[in-house]
């Protein structure tokens, strides 16, 4: 029996520590790395860098990694630690960046680092988490760490941009969405699978599999994210919601709301929302979300990704079902279920 399957017994754990706790020797070393790399800042950065460490949240992108390359003992690599440490500095430098433009003060239910140190000083603490990534990712013998680390930067950078660009309308922006979500989210889960892969147990020719599970996983998660802005509670989830909304973002949620209204209530709502990112007074967001069943759409479509997550876990594992990446897309199903039908947790 593989480690995982021995942690959790045969079943999915019901919390979300018991399912980290199975990479919990990897995430120390990884904890132990962030440390040794703080002196490598310059001593003006130091403070920031490891606030920002120090609230980097659940860290699926290390664990997947971690899931991906570890060998049947549940043994990790020296290489793996640091091409963990190489994604999760990327993921944070965005994390950094996004809250400045959605001008949020919360993450992980603490300020952010923009709230706490100020704009400009986020600004420039996101470029060295993106420098210091990228020296990190040049040290490995093979140059495919750094080709995978970079495009996958710069491509976090386009989706970025083209959020902030002005969109169509009706399908074309869902379609839209995804190409955005699959550059600014998935693409950092896809990596961190090909990495995991590359330097671990399945070998490179396994590394394109363990990269489309990971993008397939990163789409779903995204798409979970968007619809806890729109219904979840800040108290729980530990970061300002309503952003996504306040900024002007066209997320799933508020795209398929548009497409199932009636073309004279959606011009009249679209058109406020376009241009400020509000709704007109006396509009009550969630009983729209209720009235046009946005929810349920919403699960199709995460169901969707989730399952195409599944079935490439299902490949990595020898063509069965189960498995440390397998259980990770389980978790990330539970937690979307449990939002949309809390009664049922």
């Amino acid at each position: 029996m593989s480690v995982f399957a021995t942690a959790i017994a045969g079943e999915f754990p019901e919390s979300a520590e018991s399912f980290f706790s199975v990479a919990a020797s990897f995430l120390k070393e990884l904890d132990q790395f962030f440390v040794d790399q703080q002196d490598e800042f310059e001593l003006e950065l130091r403070e920031l860098v490891e606030y920002a460490l120090s609230h980097s949240g659940k860290r699926l992108r290390p664990i997947s990694l971690y899931l991906t390359g570890m060998d049947e003992d549940g043994k990790s690599n020296p290489g793996m630690v640091r091409a963990a440490a190489v994604v999760e500095m990327v993921h944070l430098a965005t994390l950094v960046h996004d809250d400045i433009l959605d001008e949020a003060e919360l993450r992980h239910k603490q300020e952010t680092v923009s709230r706490k140190y100020g704009i400009p000083a986020a600004v420039l603490l996101g470029d060295a988490l993106f420098a210091q990534a990228l020296q990190l990712a040049s040290g490995f013998e093979t140059t495919e760490v750094c080709r995978l680390v970079s495009e996958a930067t710069r491509k976090v950078c386009a989706g970025e941009i083209e959020q902030t660009l002005e969109g169509g309308s009706g399908d074309d922006e869902v379609r839209r969405y995804f190409r955005i979500i699959e550059r600014k989210t998935a693409i950092l889960f896809e990596v961190s699978c090909r990495l995991g892969g590359l330097l671990g147990r399945p070998g490179p020719e396994m590394a394109v599999t363990a990269g489309d599970f990971g993008r397939h996983l990163g789409l779903a998660y995204q798409i979970y994210d968007d619809l806890v802005d729109v219904i979840g509670s800040e108290s729980v989830i530990g970061k300002t919601l309503g952003t996504d909304f306040a900024s002007g973002k066209r997320t799933l949620p508020f795209l398929l709301l548009f497409q199932s209204m009636e073309e004279t209530e959606r011009e009249g709502i679209y058109g406020r929302f376009a241009q400020s990112g509000a709704l007109p007074d006396g509009i009550d967001l969630g009983k729209l979300i209720d009235d046009h069943g946005v929810v349920e759409k919403v699960g199709v479509y995460f169901s969707e990704e989730i399952q195409k997550a599944k079935a490439a876990a299902t490949l990595l594992n020898g063509g069965e079902a189960g498995g440390g990446l397998y259980e990770m897309a389980a978790f990330v199903e539970r937690r979307f279920w449990g939002l949309v039908r809390p009664e049922e947790g």
